[in-house]
């Protein structure tokens, strides 16, 4: 028996609904926002730009595992009822990452569970996630192998909640002019062997603001069902990640491209 995870076990395409997004339907679903939510004025600035564009689901970190102890660890408690304020203001669904299991309950106006790369293997919170109504979205860790990745969905699969997104958000290499080496490879592989969405992390991917557009293409071209930019009003003074997120005007650019490559992948050529 293969995994339940798999194509060998359900052939069509896991269909995800958000209130008005959908993901893994055809179409590409674009998520945007924050890295970490850090004040009131810089959400809702984001939030609000953002709604103005096509962008489906907001995001927005309230809890971030730094690998620092005295990196900004995020707003907590505070920051999702923040997120809760902008989800109420622009009408968008929102995804904001949780990490530990006795946080659940803070969680309850948050549309999207997700796991960052750093607890891809944290079963405990993967298998209390999987008996949970509401989609998870799983980022693959950055030294773990497709199979592990998959593993892991099956926690959460198995458990009940079949609502997954996968995530690539782009591995460790020996490669040190980027923040992560984005696995392109990974995007269709994971189409061909599982038939939940997937969509591609170009900001964690790269760690370069400048990169984030053509990545982005490439994802799209790839087969992907979604993005998820970093998008900040000031990445200069951004308290975590400002290195690789775009502003507003940037990524009015990238929704246009990406837009762009969306109609050319879904066009069927008449047969010669």
């Amino acid at each position: 028996m293969g995994l339940l995870v798999s194509r060998e076990e359900k052939k069509e395409d896991t269909i995800i609904k958000v209130g008005n997004a959908t993901i893994g339907d055809g179409s590409l679903c674009i998520i945007a926002g924050p890295c970490t939510i850090e004040n009131p004025d810089q959400l809702n600035e984001v939030a609000e730009g953002l709604a103005k564009t096509s962008v489906n689901i907001l995001r927005g970190g309230a809890y971030k595992p730094r690998t620092s102890s005295y990196s900004f660890q995020g707003m907590g408690k505070e920051g999702l009822d923040l997120l809760s304020r902008a989800k109420e203001l622009t009408g968008l669904p929102t995804v904001s990452e949780i990490v530990d299991i006795a946080d659940l309950s803070l969680f309850d106006d948050v549309d999207i569970l997700q796991v960052g790369a750093k607890n891809m293997q944290n079963y405990a919170l993967l298998k209390e996630l999987g008996r949970q109504d509401k989609p998870v979205l799983l980022k693959r860790g950055w030294a773990n192998t497709i199979d592990e990745f998959l593993e892991s969905a099956e926690y959460i699969y198995r458990e009940g909640n079949h609502n997954i997104i996968l995530c690539e958000r782009g591995i460790r290499t020996f490669e040190t002019s980027t923040r992560n080496s984005f696995d392109i490879n990974a995007i269709p592989l994971l189409k061909e062997r599982s038939h939940l969405p997937v969509i591609g992390d170009p900001s964690h991917g790269t760690g370069v603001a400048r990169l984030v557009l053509p990545v982005s293409l490439a994802i799209v071209a790839a087969g992907a069902d979604g993005l998820m930019i970093e998008v900040h009003n000031n990445p200069e003074c951004a308290l975590c990640d400002g290195f690789q997120s775009i502003t507003l005007e940037e990524f009015k650019l990238l929704e246009n491209r990406t837009r762009t490559y969306e109609k050319i992948r879904n066009f069927n050529f008449p047969s010669l």
